[in-house]
């Protein structure tokens, strides 16, 4: 069969990273179980066990050796993929057979990398959070002091400035950076706690030495770049770690599915567009349209995401005593598939807030639509200033505001209200400052101060302590 008569992912064939496909590869945690062997016969070596510097040799030679197929012929036998490996191994390294996997269970190398690949998931999503936040960090300073009207319950309200309501998604992304990176930095490794966590095994490979048992365990750990194992668990590492890093992760989608239905609807309005390619098709029947395809798939991903961090939760709910089977082919999909919609997520955030397309003369017009509303309190201050009676002009700003609201929605568009109060001899004193009262500027309170001080206050430090980390390469298919 080719590829086109069998079912893959399209996380994998159509969104995901190579850098992150590859983390999660058959290839790449075959080559962590090696090295997690590799690792276990020198630490063992050097706490005085009878392995030869010539079989570690060995292993190493053949570590990038692996014959998939014979692999697979050799589950098809034994109907246990870690032995499977194991023997494949040994064929590779005849010398080194009898010390292979000496005193582990399959969890050693099963939960170890498992472990790995979410420790080099995390370093993927890491940078490119960065790169998030270094993009939408150049449309906020950029945006900072564009009036643009302001909503509640997506209903108008006092404007604010683009700068600023980009401030609210770079916010939220570097809340997930601070998350991702104090898991990454709290993340613990299995190390060596045999068959159900008790290391009985290797207490007698080294004849009741507890304190060597001890070292074995902290010799692997950190050569497997880990800072700390875990200090008690069963046979496997306790699955609520898994539920603690997807969790982590689905606060990225959360993030990014509110900042992309903001650009729909955006969108919608006219006010901001996504990218949009020379060639790109919005839609085959209507060639006008510019969906914000981009958006909704962020979207589409980040619910998928979100439903994926409650599973973990549920499956370390239901491990007995010192483990359960239940987990395996649960934990097979649903670990790499959040990392992977993860990372296509943010390439996506990432292309999207590169290019973001704001209208200036869109966002004036629909401002000044509503802004004659937002002006009538300062146009209720003005005429008190001058002598007014509050009570008598505050009526009749109401009632001009209910019969301009009407016209507005229910006759031909036009927001008169200006109009109103200016023919309104009540209003009289202020009649020629009326323009001046409804420059957009007068209504943004601190929004372009506040968009500088979070830049400079809170978004720089963060960016210069992290300038040398690098983001994968990773581009949008379609």
């Amino acid at each position: 069969m080719t590829d086109y008569d069998t079912y893959s992912s399209p996380l994998a064939t159509r969104y995901a990273s190579a850098a992150m496909q590859s983390n999660f590869s058959y290839r790449n945690r075959s080559l962590i179980w090696r090295d997690l062997w590799i690792a276990l016969a020198e630490s063992e070596r050097e706490l005085g066990l009878a392995i030869s510097i010539e079989q570690i040799q060995e292993l190493k030679a053949a570590r990038e050796d692996i014959d998939f197929d014979r692999v697979a012929e050799l589950e098809r036998e034994l109907r246990h993929d870690v032995m499977a490996h194991v023997h494949a191994y040994g064929e590779k390294a005849p010398k080194a057979m009898p010390i292979i996997h000496l005193g582990a269970t399959s969890c050693f190398v099963a939960d170890g990398a498992d472990l790995v690949c979410m420790q080099q998931g995390l370093k993927i999503l890491r940078a490119r959070l960065l790169g998030v936040v270094r993009a939408l960090r150049t449309f906020v300073d950029e945006q900072k002091e564009l009036p643009v009207l302001g909503f509640t319950h997506f209903q108008p309200a006092q404007p604010t400035t683009m700068g600023k309501r980009a401030s609210l998604w770079l916010q939220d992304f570097l809340l997930d950076l601070e998350q991702v990176e104090d898991v990454l930095a709290r993340l613990p490794f299995r190390g060596v706690k045999g068959t159900t966590g008790t290391q009985a095994s290797f207490l007698q490979l080294f004849d009741g030495d507890h304190q060597k048992v001890r070292q074995l365990d902290a010799a692997i750990t950190k050569r497997m770049g880990f800072v700390r194992s875990i200090p008690v668990c069963g046979q496997t590492y306790p699955r609520k770690w898994d539920g603690v890093v997807l969790q982590a992760i689905s606060g990225i989608a959360a993030s990014a599915a509110k900042f992309a239905v903001d650009v729909r609807l955006l969108a919608h309005r006219r006010e901001l567009e996504e990218p949009f390619g020379d060639r790109q098709i919005g839609s085959s029947a209507m060639p006008y349209k510019r969906n914000p395809m981009r958006s909704e798939r962020i979207g589409a991903l980040s619910r998928y995401l979100l439903h994926l961090a409650p599973n973990a939760l549920d499956t370390a709910s239901q491990q007995w005593m010192e483990r359960t089977l239940d987990d395996s082919a649960n934990r097979r999909i649903a670990i790499p598939e959040s990392f992977l919609a993860a990372d296509a997520i943010l390439l996506l955030v990432q292309d999207v807030a590169s290019g973001l397309v704001p209208y200036p003369n869109v966002i004036a017009a629909n401002l000044a639509r509503e802004l004659p509303f937002m002006a009538t309190e300062s146009i209720l201050m003005a005429c008190v200033q001058a002598g007014g009676d509050r009570q008598e002009l505050h009526e009749k700003i109401r009632v001009h505001s209910h019969q301009a609201a009407y016209r507005l929605k229910a006759e031909d568009g036009v927001n008169d209200l200006l109009d109103r109060i200016a023919g309104d001899p009540a209003f009289a004193a202020v009649a020629g400052q009326l323009e001046e009262l409804l420059q957009p500027k007068r209504f943004i309170g601190r929004a372009p101060e506040q968009v500088m001080e979070f830049l400079a206050e809170v978004v720089d430090p963060v960016l210069a302590a992290r300038e040398d980390v690098e983001i994968p390469e990773g581009e949008i298919k379609v």
